[in-house]
Order: structure tokens, then sequence, then C-alpha cells
């Protein structure tokens, strides 16, 4: 970077500045929050957060350093900023699956079929899954998924806040298309990923318990 592009000292201690003001603000957020999910203290945060990035990234062009601080950003990257006290709330569920037994598949939903006489035959895997889920309810799927020749893949539970109950069919044309990540209250992730890393963390334990007892000669495993 050229000198004449180089933020001025002047702006540096500027962005310092409103990083101080910023802590302010947040300290202040906090202490009169109202409830664990307060959109004062999130909108503060961000702020918090946007002037400590400006001033880091001002201090690095500057003088070719780096603050000894990091403000996380929220796991899912968007803050809630809905209300305190939600009168109402929606539930979105979403589950993944693999088909890995199509013929179990076919045939488990044959079995349904055969017992409604208004019934399509069932010859392939998308009108099994038709029928399926007709008979059984997502919960009970998900609970005996393998009995139906599928696989669990990733999946997440989104609790999101509203102002009032929608009329009914207000939102069936588009069922997804109104949710506003801002205003989820609540989310639950359930992928392989996280085992992997309890996994890994595990590991790293008995590593870690091993080498300690390497390094004490004398002491026979018990």
């Amino acid at each position: 970077m050229s000198d004449a592009a180089l933020p001025t000292v002047a702006e540096v201690r500027a962005a310092a500045e409103a990083v101080k003001a910023a802590l302010d603000r947040h300290l202040a957020a906090v202490e009169s929050r109202i409830g664990d999910e307060d959109p004062a203290v999130y909108a503060a945060f961000n702020e918090l957060a946007a002037a400590a990035e400006e001033y880091d990234e001002l201090l690095y062009d500057r003088y070719d350093e780096v603050t000894p601080f990091e403000i996380p950003t929220p796991e899912d990257g968007v803050p809630y900023t809905g209300p305190a006290e939600p009168t109402a709330f929606s539930v979105l569920i979403r589950r993944d699956y693999a088909v890995v037994e199509p013929q179990r598949l076919v045939a488990q939903a044959q079995r349904v079929a055969a017992h409604d006489r208004d019934a399509e035959p069932v010859e392939d895997s998308a009108g099994a899954l038709g029928v399926l889920f007709g008979e059984y309810e997502p919960d009970e799927i998900a609970s005996r998924y393998k009995e139906f020749g599928l696989e669990e893949g990733d999946s997440t539970l989104w609790i999101a806040a509203a102002e009032d109950v929608p009329e009914p069919g207000e939102w069936l044309g588009s069922p997804f298309g109104d949710i506003d990540q801002e205003d989820v209250l609540h989310r639950f992730d359930i992928s392989s990923v996280f085992d992997d890393e309890e996994v890994d963390e595990h590991e790293v334990d008995d590593e870690e318990e091993d080498d300690e007892a390497t390094e004490l000669p004398g002491l026979a495993p018990a």
C-alpha cells in the first residue's frame, strides 16, 4: 500500500475513540437489558463489533499492527433483533435423508397402499415418499428411518418469533419465503460434523493422558 493510501493518524485515533464509545454503549445496554434476548444488547454488540473491525483494519494499514482481541459473531451469523417477549412463533424444520435402499422404501410404501383401495400403485421412490409421508408423521419417520431404507443427513430446527399468528392460509403460497433470520429466537442443528469434533476432542484427551503416563516412569498401569 502506498503512503498516499495509508489512513491518517487522525483516522486511526478516531476509530479507537469509536471503539471506546461502542464499549460504553454495549456495557450500558447489558446493564439495563430486559431478558436474555434484549434486541438493544444485540444492536450494541453489532456496533461494537463493527467499530472494533474498523479500528483493527486501520491500525494494521497504518502501523502494521493488530489488536489483541477478537469479537466473535453469532454461530448462525445473524443476531436476533425480534421482540423480547414474542406473542407468537413459528417452528421451521429441515431434515435431509439419502435413499440408500430404494427397494425397501418402495416395499414399505406398497404395504401401506395395499390397505387403501383408492391408492395409486407404488412403482418408484418418488411415489413411495408421497405414500409414506402421507401415512406417517415426520417425527415417526425420523425415528424409524432405517426401516424405510433411508439414511439420516443434517437437520435443523428454527424457532422464529412473530408479532401475531398469521391468518389461516396466509403463507401457504410461500411457506418459507417470509422468514427473516433476525427473528430466529433459537436454532438447533444436528450434523455428523459435530460428532467428528467430539471424537477428535476425546482423541486429543486420550493422547494427552497417554503422554502424561509415559512421562512418569515407574508407574505401572492399573
